[in-house]
């Protein structure tokens, strides 16, 4: 699964890191792989939905067997259902079986005792009630209900009735009974009956629809391949469905959109095909499912969910027409979610604790896609915005990829099993080489397919393929916590014309890494690359013959090792190693460098950065105070014809900040470009430059003309002259003005008013829009005591502004309904 709030740090992309003490990373708490007294066979459901009352009345028959001993009893998970019948299925009907049904558990008195090698079918006909679900775990604030109901009553225009299903961790069982761990599996067969002008999703093939006189008409879903309860899905709703060329001729592709989204569904899915052609090969096993189709649902708890062959994907994945003229944002999540149908859902994690399994690789095979189709640069960046989202959270330092500790399960969904964890493994496929680490990943693939496995396997696969012992690799990576703190520094030896570099790991003694380095020593343009070991010492030294004194020491040039690095280089190194050093984080680290520095010169060399990740950070960090008119007038020229539109908005967001009318003539040009970036750099440069026509502009537009990302653009005249009309759309910009403080504090401040503007009316629209950000996030935040500080902060300055108004019955309302998401917030 997908989670979307890694999307917000980008928001906040920074480059100062945070050291970490703490070392333990310990707990006496031990969370056991769930035991098997019994196996899952095969689960047939037949469901049919009540809007009215968001139930869903429905009929299992599940085949399982005794796992290895004799039993006569079945339990299973059943979360706040009514149970109305229970029975052994013999001759095809089933005979009445005694059950207690309590605590969301219901167990069953077989009809005798089974041994391992005998099969049986129980039949349970009971109401799923999804709304009395009380098992909410650690997502206080987002409901794990495991079926949802949008608009179920057809009363609000602006949403269509849905109906769609969430598993993961453990809620397939608020609508169906099973055995709901992630170490069992099952074939499946689901008979959905929805009113006619619906269309069904499910995992598998649709291999029947029956129409009934009732005006209902029921689809029946076959899936042939065993996979574990929480990927089963089902969906019902007015989508549009738009297939795509069938993957090898074979597999049939399809987008489950809304009618709208028809005309853009190629353009955000259409890679999809590719991307399962390039991970068959990659992996080194063919895509093993009967289809693949992704849906786009209303209000969905996360950013992507993988069920196998029915992906689903919440409705930020439909951007507009001229958002993806700039970027398709949603591509990586994509690609995320299909390689989830080699590691999660063809060999899936046998707990919670073993979530690297599923989570680690479907992270990396982002990076692995990228790298593909955009270059290594780009994916390069990708896996370092992953990396820095992972360090700025210290209380992550101390948490095991893999831990049993845990206490909840839905912690383990978190920047170490995702990020750290698959930068683990690209510094693995670095250490082993592509042939040892991808024919590796085809063995443990082969080896567990439509099974479940634990870390420890992946190990011994990638052992047994490439003859290393990798214990201590895995027990440092995934089974220890934390990572290195390099300190480098170098000492030139003039008599001895010889090198020392002196590498120290600042880190506690109680836990030392060692790895592998590489080592680049420029005399002049020329690079010499050296590979070193670093032992699980506090300080290491390694000395080489250079005959004169190098030009430059650089460390790790390719950035394979996951760690914090700290070293004294001047100005002049890191202006040398930009412009001689081809790697991209040799290059990333001299770009921070002028960042912090307000180093123009290196900034303006970065604006013309290959990669245009850099291009667009070096533009956007320009001290406009300081250009010269020259130097200006270049940016207005990338502004004018750099291939990227991303850039170009960068460039004339730059050039917005001169508040010169000189280019006004370049912003006016920007509105009529194809390109959402671009036109909302243009509209914030004609807000700079002539803001009485930007003020014009928005008196005689409404808000449904004008985009959010628009808005940004015009905030400052928006702000200025009281705009309220815009606020229900600003309003989710603004909460986050702290958090641009430190990298951006005239914009922070601007944010700031507009919220505080936003706060001082009586609006209780605005506070419910402002506060729902964070309280949809708030699950995701565990441990993020930095996070949770600023969105405190946010939320008692709102709390402030509100007991400071006439006291009305709508303002004590919203004023109780910010001490309730503080103090929850604080939970």
């Amino acid at each position: 699964m997908k989670k979307s709030f890694a999307c917000f740090l980008l928001f906040l992309f920074g480059l100062s890191l945070v050291a970490q003490t703490e070392t333990s990373g310990r707990s006496d708490l031990y969370r056991h792989t769930p035991e098997k007294q019994t196996r899952l066979i095969h689960t047939c459901l037949k469901v049919g939905f009540d809007f009215s009352k968001r139930t869903m009345d429905g009929e299992a028959r599940i085949t399982a067997a005794p796992h290895f001993y004799p039993t006569d009893r079945l339990t299973l998970d059943a979360k706040a259902m009514r149970i109305h019948e229970v029975g052994i299925v013999q001759e095809g009907e089933p005979k009445p079986l005694h059950y207690l049904y309590r605590n969301d558990s219901l167990e069953i008195q077989l009809d005798r005792t089974y041994r391992r090698d005998e099969e049986y079918t129980v039949y349970i006909r009971y109401t799923a009630q999804p709304e009395e679900v009380a098992d909410k775990g650690k997502r206080s604030f987002v409901d794990t209900k495991g079926l949802y109901f949008i608009d179920p009553d057809g009363d609000d225009p602006e949403r269509p009735t849905q109906v769609w299903t969430q598993g993961q961790t453990e809620y397939a069982s608020c609508w169906f009974p099973t055995i709901d761990k992630p170490n069992q599996k099952s074939t499946q067969e689901i008979y959905i009956t929805v009113p006619d002008r619906y269309r069904t999703l499910s995992n598998g093939l649709l291999q029947a629809s029956e129409q009934h006189d009732d005006g209902t008409r029921t689809d029946h879903w076959t899936m042939k391949h065993p996979h574990a309860p929480y990927l089963f899905f089902v969906a019902a709703g007015e989508f549009s469905v738009v297939s795509d060329t069938p993957w090898r001729g074979k597999v049939p592709i399809d987008y489950y959109v809304e009618k709208d989204g028809e005309a853009l569904a190629k353009e955000v899915f259409g890679l999809t095909s590719q991307i399962i052609e390039f991970f068959s090969q990659t992996f080194r096993y063919d895509f093993p499912w009967e289809k693949y189709a992704q849906i786009v649902v209303r209000d969905f708890v996360a950013g992507g969910m993988e069920n196998t062959t029915a992906v689903v994907h919440s409705e930020s994945a439909m951007q507009k027409a001229d958002v993806l003229a700039d970027n398709n944002y949603w591509e990586f999540v994509i690609a995320h979610e299909a390689a989830h149908h080699w590691f999660g859902n063809l060999v899936t994690a046998e707990s919670w604790a073993n979530l690297i399994v599923n989570e680690a690789f479907a992270n990396y095979a982002e990076y692995l896609w990228i790298e593909h189709k955009h270059g290594r640069d780009d994916a390069d960046f990708h896996l370092m915005e992953r990396v820095y989202e992972y360090l700025i959270r210290p209380e992550d330092f101390n948490k095991q990829a893999v831990r049993f500790g845990y206490e909840d399960r839905e912690d383990m969904f978190d920047k170490v099993s995702y990020n750290k964890a698959g930068a683990v493994l690209h510094m693995l496929r670095n250490y082993l080489g592509d042939e040892a680490f991808f024919e590796s990943v085809g063995l443990f693939l082969r080896r567990h397919e439509f099974g479940t496995a634990e870390a420890h396997d992946l190990r011994l696969a990638f052992e047994e393929l490439s003859g290393k012992d990798l214990s201590r690799f895995f027990n440092q990576w995934f089974f220890g916590n934390g990572h290195p703190v390099v300190e480098a520094s170098t000492r030139y030896d003039a008599e001895n014309r010889s090198l020392s570099l002196h590498i120290r790991q600042m880190q506690d003694s109680s836990l030392l890494f060692e790895f592998p380095l590489e080592i680049d020593l420029y005399h002049g343009h020329r690079r010499q690359r050296h590979s070193v070991w670093v032992s699980a010492r506090k300080e290491n030294i390694f000395t080489f013959a250079t005959g004169e004194q190098p030009s430059l020491t650089d460390i790790d040039p390719r950035g394979i090792i996951l760690k914090e690095e700290r070293n004294g280089k001047s100005s002049a190194e890191y202006r040398f190693q930009y412009r001689y050093a081809k790697d991209f984080k040799s290059r990333y680290q001299a770009l921070a460098f002028a960042v912090e520095h307000a180093d123009k010169h290196l900034l303006l060399a970065a604006a013309h950065d290959p990669c245009y990740h850099l291009r667009i950070k070096a533009l956007s960090e320009l001290p406009v105070e300081q250009l010269s008119r020259k130097e200006l007038d270049a940016v207005a020229k990338i502004a004018r014809s750099d291939p990227k539109n991303l850039v170009r908005s960068a460039a004339m967001w730059t050039l917005a900040g001169t508040r010169d009318k000189r280019y006004l003539p370049l912003f006016e040009k920007g509105l009529e470009t194809h390109s959402a970036s671009v036109r909302n750099a243009a509209l914030n440069g004609i807000a700079q430059t002539a803001p009485e026509r930007a003020k014009r502009f928005l008196m005689q537009a409404g808000p449904e003309e004008l985009t959010a990302d628009q808005l940004i653009g015009l905030l400052p005249v928006v702000i200025r002259h009281r705009m309220a009309k815009y606020l229900p759309q600003l309003i989710g910009y603004l909460i986050y003005y702290p958090f641009k403080e430190d990298s951006n504090p005239e914009q922070a401040a601007l944010l700031r008013r507009g919220y505080e503007w936003a706060m001082s009316l009586d609006d209780a629209i605005l506070v419910e829009k402002a506060l729902h950000p964070f309280r949809e996030e708030k699950p995701y935040l565990s441990g993020d005591m930095r996070t949770r500080k600023l969105i405190l902060e946010v939320l008692e300055n709102g709390l402030r502004i509100k007991k400071g108004l006439p006291q009305t019955p709508s303002v004590r309302e919203q004023t109780g309904l910010l001490l309730r998401t503080i103090e929850e917030m604080k939970e």
